[in-house]
């Protein structure tokens, strides 16, 4: 497979970058974002290391499980109304929830599953958490159509709840293990 054949991320961004006017999710998401976030237990600074990487770790599979099942509500929650996406084949920017969420409904759903293959965390004082680690994403009903990439995630807390503000995804390849 070679470096851009099978990325969803480059899908996502040309859709939300390039096309102006892209269907307008519901308003539902944003209105809902705001009354059901992802509510925090424990405000970070009084976590310890290994805690923080466990919310963390948490936040990432609530994210990815509505991602990879197509839970569009679930998956806007965890964005703020305006964020950053970065993507190392197809550039990327600010952009909003909405169009975002829009980009996924088009572009990845029932179409790619990501799995996470390694994660860090490190905390990020009077803002949150630094998300690391190697993500792989495959195509359901193509066996042999994966690859791997790195990607940076920031995560934000506030007033009592998390809020994923800062994405990057890059170094596109073929599994990091080898594996098929």
């Amino acid at each position: 497979m070679g470096k851009t054949s099978s990325w969803p991320f480059w899908a996502v961004l040309l859709a939300v970058m390039g096309t102006v006017g892209f269907a307008q999710v519901s308003s539902k998401i944003t209105n809902e974002s705001r009354t059901s976030p992802v509510q925090a237990t424990k405000d970070p600074k009084e976590m310890s290391r290994a805690e923080l990487t466990t919310t963390v770790k948490r936040l990432d599979a609530d994210l990815f499980g509505a991602y990879n099942d197509c839970e569009l509500e679930k998956f806007g929650s965890f964005f703020p109304e305006n964020l950053e996406f970065y993507h190392d084949q197809t550039g990327g920017g600010r952009m909003t929830r909405e169009q975002l969420v829009a980009a996924i409904k088009q572009n990845i759903c029932g179409k790619v599953h990501r799995d996470l293959v390694s994660i860090e965390v490190f905390p990020m004082k009077n803002y949150g958490a630094l998300e690391t680690g190697v993500h792989r994403f495959s195509h359901p009903g193509i066996d042999n159509d994966q690859g791997d990439a790195k990607f940076v995630q920031l995560w934000k807390y506030e007033d009592g709840r998390w809020w994923l503000t800062v994405v990057m995804s890059y170094d596109h390849n073929e599994p990091v293990n080898g594996k098929r």
